[in-house]
Formats: C-alpha cells, structure tokens, sequence
C-alpha cells in the first residue's frame, strides 16, 4: 500500500499525527540531543580523561619507584657480598664449634664463663612457628620454623616473645598459641639441662593492652628458675648463678616496670636500636653504628641486641618474610668478623636472627668462646 500525498508531507521531527482515517502515521523520530546534554557529556569525556591521565602517571611513578626499589635492594645485597668477599669471615676462635649445642654453656666451663662474656644466640620473634594460616597469612609474620624448645635445643638462648592482653602470643594482628606453650617448652628443656642460662624476654606487642597480672603469673610459672634483678648478675659466672638460669625481661606497655631485686627484670636492662628497613647492607651499618655507641660489656649493665635481620615493606611487592630476611641472613659471621675489625668486639652481647641455624649458633659459641680464652 502507497502513502498518499499527506502522509508524504509529514515533518519527522515533529511528534506523530493521527490522522482522519483514525491510524496512526508510520513516523521515525528524530531524537532530541540537546545543547546542555552535549556540554555534560563532553565535562564526563574530560573528567575521564583526566582520571586516566592521573592513573597512567600514578602507575608510572609506582613502577617507576618500584624498579628504583630492586635496584637498591640489588645494589645492598652486591655491597655485603663484595665485603665478605674482600673480608671474610675470620674472627679470633672462629674454628670452635661446641660439641653438643643443647649444652654448649655446659661445654664451655660455667665456672669460667662470666655472664657479661657471652655472645648470646637468639631468635627474632621467636614464638612465631605456627602463626596465622598455613600458606595463607603465615609466610607473612612467621620468622621461626622451629618450636621454642627445639630453638633452646638448636643452642638459642635469648627468645623474644610478644604477646597481647588475653595471653596469646602475637605479631601485629596475626596471633599463634597461648603462652603456656612458651612456658612449657622453656621449662621442658630447663628440665632436661643443667647449665644452660635463657634471657627471656617477654613484651606487650604494639598496638595491645597489656594481660592483666601477667608478671604475677610469670613468677608463679618460673620462680624457682628466675634469676632476680640485681647488677651485679653481669659480672658473675654461670656456675655461681646456679640453680637460677632464667632472666626474664617483662615488657609491659602501661603496668608497672619491676623494680630492682625484683624476680623479673624491667625494659631497661635489655636494649636494641632497631630500624625499619628491608635493605640489608643498610642494616649491618646500622647495627655497626649503635654497637660501636655502646659502652664494653666489661662496665655495661645492661644487656644490648644487635639484629640480623631485615624486615619487609609495604611498598615493595615482596612481602613474605623469609626471602627478604634471607637478603642479610648467611652474614652473621661477617658481621662478628667486622666487629673484630672495627673495634667494637668487646661491646658485642646478643646476637638476634630470623630462621635460626646451627652455623649462627656456632658463629656465637666460637666468639664467646674466644672471650674465655682470652683470644678475644
């Protein structure tokens, strides 16, 4: 059917005509785009477009810090190894390794060894083998593989353990087992030993409030083994601390510090200078630096840390633990060699690393062992 000559004249931007006959008009409209809608829809094309443009320079600076990030990193880690590679790791008594390391105090004479004379072993937060989810938040916080009595086993002797207000040991957010297995594992090795003398060093971690009476708990857990809080510790032997052989630092947030004479001993007798960094040669010199500002352990009442390990960052991709500690890990020899070479031997004391092995025991038994026999 043909349209007649009115249907031929119809506007088609004009809305539809019904006509006379009653039926609509096949009419296609035009649509309606008016000025306003044009000058919105080009203010959305240019703020996408400056959005983009702000991402893609974001993007930009972010890798551009992040290749800046590897190369340092890169350049840290080559620094260590050429300074072991020109410097070695030879120190006085190096070649010594104890025979048993469960005893090795017991090896090295307790009647000789004054407690201001060892070079302590120990871990990093240490109670952190089982922390958070397998595979999924634990390679983020765990620093230690092995229990607290297999580390006190492998010959640690300094633990630092963190805790938050219901008693369960924690790093950050992420928590692990109560601190009875702590105890358990200290006194269950104390039982199997006689010689041996743990620094227990046990603290409120950032962020939490500290357990109600947990210094009163901690003297009835260990009191028979407590070594009380008095100076002149420093300059006595293993043999005449005996049968006491756990000095346990408390480290609360907000109660009250222990006071002198007291079974527990307060914040001040053990220090450290940590930094927050995941660069290792950075690291070694700081520890370098603080340890070289420290008084000798001949006159020293307190106990000072250095520690062998570097911590992951939040801007950088590589955020598990161990193969960012691992960047400073095999130079614990080194860094005892450096000490040597420096001059800053005799301010040495506790030795700190994540992941501890039986080579950083020896590193620490050889130096003590050095210092009794008067190579060091």
């Amino acid at each position: 059917m043909q349209l007649d000559q009115q249907d031929k004249m119809i506007n088609y931007d004009s809305p539809p005509i019904i006509q006379s006959n009653g039926r609509p008009t096949k009419i296609k409209l035009a649509p309606i785009y008016s000025q306003k809608k044009a000058e919105e829809e080009e203010e959305e094309e240019d703020r996408i477009r400056s959005a983009s443009s702000f991402f893609i320079l974001e993007m930009g600076s972010h890798v551009s810090k992040q290749v800046e990030r590897r190369k340092a990193i890169s350049t840290e880690k080559k620094t260590l190894c050429a300074l072991h590679q020109n410097c070695g790791e030879e120190f006085p008594g190096c070649d010594y390794k104890p025979s048993d390391r469960k005893n090795w105090m017991a090896g090295i004479n307790p009647e000789k060894v004054h407690i201001n004379k060892i070079v302590w072993p120990g871990t990093h937060d240490s109670a952190t083998n089982k922390i958070g989810f397998p595979a999924i938040t634990r390679p983020f916080a765990q620093c230690q593989s092995l229990s607290i009595y297999q580390q006190l086993v492998k010959g640690t002797r300094v633990l630092d353990i963190r805790i938050q207000e219901d008693r369960r040991v924690c790093h950050g957010i992420l928590l692990t087992y109560s601190i009875d297995v702590v105890i358990n594992d200290v006194k269950k090795f104390l039982s199997e030993t006689q010689s041996e003398i743990i620094i227990l060093e046990i603290r409120t971690e950032f962020g939490h409030e500290d357990p109600p009476d947990f210094d009163k708990y901690l003297v009835d857990q260990l009191g028979e083994f407590l070594i009380h809080q008095d100076e002149h510790v420093f300059n006595k032997t293993i043999a005449e601390l005996l049968p006491r052989r756990v000095i346990c630092v408390w480290k609360p947030r907000k109660s009250p510090q222990a006071k002198a004479g007291s079974p527990l001993w307060n914040a001040g007798h053990l220090k450290d200078n940590w930094i927050d960094t995941d660069l290792p040669s950075t690291k070694f010199e700081s520890n370098l630096k603080y340890l070289s500002e420290q008084p000798p352990v001949s006159t020293r009442k307190f106990f000072y840390r250095v520690e062998n390990t570097v911590t992951p960052q939040a801007d950088n991709p590589v955020l598990c633990v161990k193969p960012v500690t691992g960047r400073i890990h095999g130079f614990a020899r080194l860094f005892i060699t450096q000490c040597f070479s420096k001059g800053v031997a005799d301010r040495l004391q506790i030795i700190s690393t994540d992941f501890i092995d039986e080579d950083f025991v020896d590193a620490c038994v050889a130096a003590t062992y050095a210092r009794i026999e008067g190579k060091a």
